[in-house]
């Protein structure tokens, strides 16, 4: 049993908790740090050891500490958790602009980064059969699935990219759409709101091609879809459909599926297994059936991955220099996005 304590209370601490509470045989909550009153009555209240200070926190002795706080709070206290011999697990992105990215690089080791995308079941399973060789070596990749860090960890994972320098293009696009649900629910009229598309090639010095399509409106959007697609020497990915050659008479096609528990005469209850593509299983929920989201899923994946690497039992699940390199790159997007001049980060800059 691991145990780990959260510092903040905010919208992202339920997935955490729900995480958690799927394998209560492997995690476990030892406090949550809620600066407000009226947030820890209301924690306290739902069972949980809910906690003002993190001197409370920590007198809980977890195995390690979730930080779920402002980007500005957050080097802060990475540096504290760190210096007092605490492993962190901290939001993203680690800290919020290039100074403080500089300043919190000596941390490296202690503390890792709750970046989900690429622990998502669905691109779980795109990153596995890029790393099967069975499309050949991954050339491109891209994404229009999530913003800034978050896409560019994507790109670079299914690249199987690390410290290369990168040239950047990027143009952004204002233009129409129905407004879209929000964290708070649906909006209280049908009315159409401007909405901003950032489209960015990143050019690595290695070769590859990774391109970034995105615009906010699609974490929530009922009329703006995600998709995603890789291409290689032998094949390639389209979403979930999956194109690959033998040799050059054989070719061959399949899809990857979503198995799930409680669909049409199944009891169980609703939750996902596994992703499939013919006979391979890409990707297998932990506990093999638990009833969460796909985004929780990929926290979990963190939670766990973070717990076997404090027991020195497995590797580093997202380190910080990673989450360092991937929000130097979204931060250049920005930047490029609004001169529309190209931004060349060498690798001395993104490593």
């Amino acid at each position: 049993m691991t145990r780990f304590a959260v510092v903040g209370a905010g919208w992202r601490l339920g997935a955490y908790l729900r995480a958690a509470a799927a394998v209560p045989d492997r995690l476990a909550l030892s406090a949550v740090v809620a600066r407000r009153p009226e947030r820890r009555e209301r924690l306290l209240a739902e069972g949980l050891f809910a906690v003002a200070t993190l001197d409370e926190a920590l007198a809980t002795r977890p195995d390690f500490v979730v930080t779920s706080v402002g980007w500005a709070d957050n080097p802060g206290l990475l540096r504290e958790l760190a210096g007092r011999g605490f492993p962190v697990l901290s939001e993203t992105p680690p800290a919020p602009d290039d100074a403080e990215l500089d300043a919190i690089r000596d941390l490296a080791g202690r503390v890792q980064v709750a970046e989900q995308y690429p622990s998502q079941p669905m691109h779980a399973a795109r990153i596995a059969l890029a790393r099967s060789g069975r499309l050949g070596e991954i050339t491109s990749a891209q994404q229009s699935a999530a913003h800034g860090y978050h896409g560019v960890a994507l790109l670079r994972a299914f690249l199987g990219l690390a410290g290369e320098g990168v040239e950047i293009r990027a143009v952004r696009h204002e233009s129409p759409i129905l407004e879209s649900p929000g964290r708070d629910g649906p909006p209280d009229g049908d009315r159409t709101v401007p909405s901003s598309r950032t489209v960015a090639t990143l050019h690595f010095e290695n070769g590859r091609l990774g391109t970034f399509d995105f615009s906010g409106d699609q974490y929530f959007s009922f009329v703006r879809a995600t998709s995603v697609a890789l291409r290689g020497t032998r094949g390639e990915v389209a979403d979930d459909d999956v194109r690959w050659a033998l040799d050059p008479r054989t070719p061959r096609s399949g899809r990857l599926v979503r198995r799930s528990a409680g669909g049409p005469g199944n009891l169980e209850g609703l939750g996902l297994r596994s992703v499939t593509l013919g006979d391979e299983e890409l990707w297998r929920a932990p506990n093999g059936d638990l009833r969460l989201a796909d985004d929780e899923l990929a926290v979990l994946d963190l939670l766990l991955g973070t717990a076997a690497h404090v027991r020195d039992d497995g590797p580093a699940p997202y380190p910080l220099l990673a989450a360092i390199r991937d929000h130097r790159i979204g931060m250049a997007i920005d930047r490029a996005a609004r001169s529309g001049e190209t931004v060349v980060l060498p690798a001395e800059v993104v490593d």
